[in-house]
């Protein structure tokens, strides 16, 4: 949707693609640790904001339910936060201090590591056009 009608975002929609290596990026949202609803987040962090502009954990979280509509509530999004932290998705920034209201950067790297689902059928591509 390109429409620019309504409501400016809290947040400005980016007007550039991501800056993150989509191989990475790719390996992320199939890593096998992660739940879908961890995926979602990061897919949103990694991909939803100018850098930069990232808003904070606390901000995210205290959006109203007026303000989210079908997103996910406090507690959910809170555990997906501490999921991708365990994993290493999200780090603090250099900023963090207290781990209060802290800015979490997202940092794709240990999707090099990522668990993937094993190929069953064996689905390689063919050098031959078939």
């Amino acid at each position: 949707m390109t429409s620019t009608d309504g409501p400016v975002p809290r947040w400005p929609v980016p007007t550039a693609p991501p800056v993150h290596d989509p191989v990475l990026f790719a390996r992320a949202m199939r890593d096998m640790r992660l739940t879908w609803r961890a995926r979602g987040v990061l897919a949103e962090l990694a991909t939803g904001y100018t850098p930069g502009d990232m808003p904070g954990i606390r901000e995210l979280t205290s959006l109203t339910r007026q303000e989210r509509l079908a997103a996910e509530g406090r507690e959910a999004f809170g555990k997906a936060v501490r999921e991708l932290r365990a994993v290493g998705y999200l780090v603090p920034t250099a900023t963090t201090r207290t781990g209060v209201g802290e800015r979490l950067a997202v940092n794709l790297t240990p999707a090099a590591n990522a668990h993937l689902v094993a190929d069953r059928w064996d689905h390689r591509a063919t050098t031959d056009g078939s």
